[in-house]
């Protein structure tokens, strides 16, 4: 029965079938029970939808969660499912059956086919897409990428994430390029105040305009299309980080109207851990530089993005069945679940005595992240006192202007949690 199993897969493996296939661990696993729980609310809408209990139960035993911690920082790293876990813990056995046969020969011929699921899942062309391992490599890649000299200007925020700001702080220190950061105090519930302060950046020098899409910090979600569009009108690229946004948001790339997009897959998307994507518009690529070396670095094939020498290619191809578990909730659905999961608790602590939001409750602003903090409290301090006690795991931000914890449940997150942690920060502040 075991050779038998062991065949099986490898004539998977080497068909590419995999989870590209209707043999695909979620298929199997999955795909009956997804539709007979989908099929009882297919008459509601996705805001609907989210509040039906029963229907988010079967996507909750599809985890492995720990229940004796509860997990509210998956704005850091969400788990991945059993499924995609499971397809790496089988391409993991076969490429050490024979590593330079099974991961060159064998398992990377699927890249190619991830490729197009990426692609269609972003709504972008295959030969947009670079597959790597995290935001920081996609949007690194850029940043160093393009031809800046001396003088040269890059706008920004205070509250971008720190690698991409450190990124731009080491361009200024070799090259003399000229990095400008804007400082914003969330939330804000205005496009027009966020795109005028962007505009009023912007001299003749200026390159490139970096846009975080969903604030890592408080989840604040910025009107990127609208910077693209104004940023575009003066001759001016936009590279977006979407390291919270994709698998999150029901969104499109190219709706973003931007020219470069970068993402980690092992946030919202539930793929595995060290696991990401980039976006170049076509017409872009060949300008940009690889971060690493590559034998035609100004080509116009996405590929040369990727020569990162050997890295794990069976967590690249668990990326298959994390996308096929994603499809198989809808990507509305779940951008509306996991916002309802925010406001559950969000709007019950907003009027507690000495509890602040530092996050919209607006849908047009927020999703999945809120920042809390409690009078007199330290965010460590916060921190501290939801795990000592309740064994809820959130992470404290102490950050420019912001002073607070966040907190980010995902659809495996039962209501109960969230109970939980209204209960806690009420009894924390009193």
């Amino acid at each position: 029965m075991v050779l038998n199993n062991r065949r099986s897969f490898l004539k998977q493996a080497a068909t590419l079938a995999g989870a590209f296939s209707a043999d695909s661990l979620f298929h199997q696993a999955h795909a009956a029970e997804f539709l007979r729980a989908g099929a009882r609310i297919a008459g509601m809408s996705p805001a609907a939808a989210a509040q039906d209990e029963d229907y988010w139960s079967v996507i909750q035993r599809a985890y492995s969660v720990n229940p004796n911690l509860i997990n509210l920082n998956n704005g850091g790293v969400s788990p991945a499912p059993i499924v995609v876990q499971q397809a790496v813990e089988r391409y993991n056995q076969l490429a050490n059956e024979g590593p330079s046969y099974y991961m060159w020969r064998v398992i990377d011929q699927g890249r190619e086919p991830l490729r197009e699921k990426l692609a269609l899942l972003a709504g972008a062309k295959p030969e947009e897409i670079a597959i790597n391992r995290n935001s920081t490599e996609s949007l690194n890649t850029i940043i160093y990428g393009l031809d800046f000299k001396a003088g040269d200007e890059v706008i920004g925020t205070k509250q971008d994430y720190p690698n991409m700001i450190q990124a731009y702080r080491q361009r200024a220190m070799r090259e003399g390029i000229v990095y400008k950061q804007l400082s914003f105090d969330f939330p804000i519930e205005d496009d027009e105040q966020i795109v005028k302060a962007f505009e009023q950046a912007i001299t003749p020098r200026t390159r490139l305009v970096h846009v975080t899409h969903m604030i890592n910090w408080v989840g604040q979600t910025m009107p990127v299309a609208k910077i693209a569009d104004m940023a575009h009108a003066r001759g001016i690229e936009v590279l977006v980080d979407g390291a919270h946004s994709f698998g999150l948001m029901d969104f499109k790339i190219p709706d973003l109207n931007c020219d470069y997009f970068g993402t980690s897959l092992h946030k919202f998307l539930s793929a595995p851990i060290g696991t990401g994507m980039m976006w170049v518009r076509q017409d872009k690529i060949e300008k940009v530089w690889p971060l690493t070396c590559n034998d035609k670095p100004r080509s116009a094939d996405i590929r040369k993005f990727e020569t990162l020498g050997t890295r794990s290619f069976p967590l690249e191809q668990g990326i298959g069945e994390a996308i096929n578990f994603h499809e198989g909730i809808g990507s509305k659905r779940k951008e509306e679940r996991i916002r309802y999961l925010k406001d559950y608790w969000a709007s019950r602590v907003q009027n507690v005595k000495k509890v602040k939001l530092h996050t919209s409750l607006n849908a047009r602003y927020s999703c999945a992240i809120c920042g809390v903090s409690i009078d007199g409290m330290t965010p460590a301090d916060l921190e501290a006192a939801l795990f000592n006690k309740y064994k809820i795991h959130a992470v404290g931000i102490a950050w420019e202007n912001i002073s607070c914890v966040r907190v980010t449940p995902h659809v495996y997150t039962p209501l109960a949690d969230l109970d939980k942690l209204v209960r806690a920060i009420e009894t924390i502040a009193a």
